[in-house]
């Protein structure tokens, strides 16, 4: 057993030894291959292997690599003169292959380069070389940029120009077209491409294709027409002004007449505010006494006493002094008052009897006394009359008729009212407003010692109060007072569509909640 277990141990050890000489044998270095890329000259090369798409570029300022894994091919694009290393995986991670490229510049591809700087950003555009010829090809998609390229290759004339307009780009051409069209009124009226032109299409009235003159839809349609880029067939300057001829017109004309325009409607709002401030201030210095009491006198004399030789000098003083010390009355009030009342009319463009809206409330109140009384009513409200008509650009004239009547704060049973009025004509703009009038009243008074509401100094006595006479009499007073009251008048008309216009918002105000 000990024989067989040593050959075997040899037997093992051999085939060991065998599979790493073939290892070894098998093992050798990357390939390197050199590569001359010249720029605007695009090179491409097949591999005979599946390889990774991670490829290492040492430089890629100078290299553009683009890959296709499917056909095994690799396309080099030189981007600046320069040297460069390219490392090519399998698809295992393994390095199969070292390309040493060299980008060099000749004369067609300084072009190239040139080109691409200038117009390598417009979307659509292809730059190269192609049969010993640089050439510029594709279809610019936005139309502004026909106008950069064709001043560009201007300087280029031995460059091959392929240039066409995208079809997409005639479609999108062609639909704001037609929005604009709408917006015109001609909504009946549609554009599509055909041959690279665009077809008007639908029905207009006379007026909008009158006889003898460009019709209203040709017009803004060609406002549209980006410069035109000629057909490849065609002469050699391919670039030329936007021509009517691009614009064929199959429009025809209604025989119904367009019925008139609904009238607008002018919705008048109308704001009145009135003001007012009063201010009194008093003061009196006021100081009267009085000398009252039954019999009260005060004598100076003589009086005979039975004896004619003898004289006697009596002299009596009885009274009781009332309002010994002065007084003084100081008092300041002030007040103020704002009144704001609004009032919203719609009327229709060139109605004769013009709009109305009126607010009115009666305040009842008796009228004299007794067997004389009768009932009475004041009004008070707000009422507009508006004729409105609308002018050019969005003016509007105005002839307003507004009477406002309010109540005044008083101590009176009977209510006392102010009545404004306004009448007027005036000119506004849609949706601005202006102080159409008001008036504006200061009172100012003062006075000084003013007895007139003083009542005469009484006593008391056993009749009853009677009428005294004071000592003397000290009495200063000054009173002040001040009023002023203002009121304006704002309007504001705006032109709208229909009677609806705004009702969303009023709804809101007027929304319960759930």
């Amino acid at each position: 057993m000990s024989v067989v277990k040593i050959l075997i141990t040899i037997l093992f050890f051999s085939f060991v030894n065998l599979g790493f000489s073939q290892d070894n044998a098998q093992t050798s270095p990357v390939p390197n291959k050199d590569l001359e890329v010249a720029m605007g000259i695009d090179i491409i090369e097949k591999l005979d292997f599946d390889y990774s798409p991670k490829i290492t570029i040492g430089n890629e300022s100078i290299l553009k690599l683009v890959l296709i894994p499917t056909k095994r091919e690799i396309i080099f694009k030189g981007l600046k003169p320069g040297r460069t290393n390219v490392t090519v995986r399998d698809s295992v991670g393994d390095v199969k292959l070292i390309y040493t490229v060299v980008i060099t510049a000749t004369g067609k591809s300084n072009t190239v380069s040139e080109l691409r700087e200038l117009i390598g950003d417009v979307e659509g555009l292809e730059i190269g070389i192609k049969g010993g010829k640089v050439y510029v090809g594709g279809e610019i998609v936005v139309p502004d940029d026909i106008g950069r390229v064709s001043q560009v290759l201007a300087s280029y004339p031995d460059v091959l120009t392929l240039i066409e307009l995208s079809p997409q780009t005639q479609r999108v051409i062609a639909r704001k077209m037609t929005e604009e069209l709408a917006r015109n009124n001609l909504k009946e009226v549609t554009v599509r491409v055909v041959n690279k032109v665009f077809w008007l299409e639908g029905v207009v009235s006379p007026q909008q294709k009158p006889d003898g003159r460009e019709a209203l839809a040709v017009t803004i349609a060609k406002a549209f027409l980006p410069p035109k880029i000629i057909n490849l067939s065609s002469a050699s300057n391919r670039y030329a002004s936007p021509q009517t001829s691009d614009i064929i017109d199959f429009t025809a004309v209604s025989q119904k007449k367009d019925a008139p325009p609904a009238p607008k409607m002018i919705k008048i709002t109308s704001q009145f505010v009135e003001l007012s401030k009063t201010y009194n201030k008093i003061f009196a210095f006021k100081w009267a006494p009085l000398m009252g009491a039954d019999n009260s006198s005060i004598q100076f004399g003589q009086t005979a006493s039975g004896n004619l030789s003898a004289k006697q000098s009596e002299g009596t003083l009885s009274a009781t002094i009332s309002n010994l010390f002065p007084k003084l009355n100081a008092a300041k009030s002030a007040g103020y008052a704002r009144t704001i009342q609004s009032g919203m009319v719609i009327v229709r463009d060139g109605f004769n009897e013009g709009g109305r809206i009126s607010k009115n409330t009666k305040i009842p109140f008796a009228l004299g006394t007794g067997d004389f009384t009768k009932a009475d009513a004041a009004n008070i409200g707000l009422t507009l009359d508006v004729k409105p008509s609308i002018l050019e650009q969005e003016k509007i004239e105005l002839g307003i008729n507004l009477s406002v009547s309010i109540a005044v704060p008083s101590g009176n049973t009977n209510p006392i009212t102010t009545n404004n009025d306004i009448k007027t004509n005036v000119i506004l703009k849609s949706k601005e407003s202006a102080a159409i009038g008001g008036v504006v009243q200061n009172t100012s008074t003062t006075d000084y010692d003013n007895t007139g509401n003083d009542p005469a100094p009484t006593t008391a006595t056993a009749g009853g109060q009677q009428p005294a006479t004071p000592l003397f009499r000290l009495y200063r007073s000054k009173s002040y007072s001040t009023s002023k009251s203002q009121y304006v008048i704002f309007v504001t008309p705006e032109i709208i569509e229909s009677a609806s216009a705004g009702t969303e918002e009023i709804r809101k105000k007027f929304r319960r909640r759930e």
